[in-house]
């Protein structure tokens, strides 16, 4: 029965993922389809968490950056006890007795003018939010192409699955017609032993088959981050492997969408910007810096004969400045870290440069394996038609005694073969216009189909 996704997530929440970690049974028969796939992929999977993690990491720099344009505000008080001589300024001399005395204040600053360092940093701090922000929109896409990917692959397994069963059932069925001919005395015995080797074998290549479908539901349970635990039953959506098997691709357009709206191509970019950002804070530092100041403080004195309250308020007051800092010599601090900064800058850029180059030779060779693929299904198909044809022939010669077992069992091979490889041709192809939307960056998380 099919659970809504909302079981499905109650599920992952209280199943730990890890394998010795201690859980209640997990619920078996829990089947997962394609759409609630990709929503729980998208919740789940530990590298997108990362991906998230990064940019609210990127977003408080941001934040930090813009509250150090504002003044600050400190409050300060000490108190203190003196014992034997000290100065009196209230009586203008010397006296020799214990004293008690406390200031309070408060305090402002803001910096005006820093070389537009600050301005520089927040900049540098929000095109680094861009670029992560773009990063987990790309890390989205991964995941979707991800389950996209392994759902194809299971399928396909699925698919393989049944044509190996559909040749057992064929091979036991020959094997009861060659034994009804033996026992007729119209074939030899080798005959008989012969077809229960070969379904023996197909029996064997059965389990491999039934493993790789089961190791296809395993990269599934990793990319949703499932509890290994569990038993679960993934339902695929319903292929068309027909209907755009003649789409056709222009190299150009595929380019020039790739370049135009991949999502890690944009980060990089930012990051770019970034760093020229990073260099302009740096060269700053030649600057001089101006600060503005201000404070109001008050102060007691047990050694005056005022009180406590009068003390406060004869003594308070408060003040207001402007500073200015010009930088003569700071031992080469602000000419190293221009240097570093103008190197990262180079670095970045290099990097967007082999990046544009990556996109590229992806989206190409995408395209081409697009076209062999396309290829491969037409001769795939043409085979598994001539196969087919070879069987029914060389199955009635055989009938009739005009061949030998090792004819038919070739040919059945042959066709098995075929079935095969036009399994693997249909759902290749699927791959590839999926893999081409993922290279072109085409791709909708949250509006993906396999169709």
């Amino acid at each position: 029965m099919v659970r809504t996704l909302r079981t499905l997530l109650s599920l992952l929440i209280a199943a730990p993922v890890a394998l010795g970690a201690q859980s209640a049974p997990a619920r078996a028969g829990l089947t997962i389809t394609f759409d609630e796939a990709i929503r729980v992929a998208l919740r789940q999977n530990t590298t997108l968490q990362q991906a998230n993690n990064a940019s609210a990491l990127d977003a408080a720099a941001v934040r930090q950056q813009r509250l150090a344009l504002l003044p600050d505000l400190r409050l300060s008080t000490n108190t203190g006890q003196n014992y034997g001589r000290s100065f009196s300024e209230e009586e203008g001399r010397i006296i020799d007795q214990t004293t008690r005395s406390m200031n309070a204040g408060v305090s402002s600053s803001v910096t005006l003018f820093n070389g537009f360092t600050n301005i520089a940093s927040l900049r540098s701090a929000e095109l680094a939010q861009n670029a992560g922000d773009y990063d987990v929109k790309r890390a989205e896409q991964t995941v979707a192409f991800t389950v996209a990917s392994n759902f194809l692959t299971l399928v396909q397994q699925q698919e393989q699955l049944r044509v190996q069963r559909e040749n057992l059932a064929a091979q036991e069925a020959q094997e009861r017609q060659i034994k009804a001919f033996v026992d007729a005395g119209s074939r030899p015995i080798s005959d008989l032993y012969q077809q229960q080797a070969s379904v023996a074998a197909t029996r064997a290549t059965l389990v491999s088959a039934e493993r790789a479908l089961e190791l296809a539901k395993v990269d599934l349970m990793q990319t949703l981050q499932l509890d290994p635990r569990g038993e679960y039953t993934f339902a695929p959506p319903a292929l068309d492997t027909t209907s755009r098997a003649a789409a056709t691709y222009s190299l150009d357009s595929l380019l020039t969408r790739a370049l135009g709206q991949r999502s890690d191509l944009d980060a990089q970019e930012s990051l770019v910007s970034a760093a020229s950002q990073d260099l302009r804070a740096a060269k700053g530092s030649r600057w001089p810096s101006l600060s503005l100041s201000a404070g109001y403080n008050t102060a007691f004195n047990s050694a005056t004969p005022a009180g406590f309250v009068d003390q406060l308020d004869q003594r308070r007051g408060g003040s207001v400045g402007i500073g200015v800092s010009i930088p003569l010599f700071d031992r080469g601090s602000t000419d190293l870290a221009a240097q570093r900064a103008r190197i990262a800058e180079d670095n970045a850029r290099l990097a967007l440069k082999d990046r544009r180059q990556q996109v590229g030779l992806e989206v190409r060779r995408a395209y081409l394996d697009h076209q062999a693929a396309t290829q491969q299904l037409e001769a795939a198909q043409a085979q598994l038609r001539a196969a087919q044809l070879a069987l029914e022939a060389s199955q009635q010669r055989y009938n009739v005694g005009a061949a030998t077992l090792l004819e038919v069992t070739q040919a059945r091979a042959a066709q098995t073969e075929a079935a095969s490889a036009l399994i693997s041709a249909r759902y290749g192809l699927l791959f590839q216009r999926t893999l081409i939307g993922y290279y072109v960056g085409d791709l909708n998380p949250r509006a993906l189909s396999m169709g």
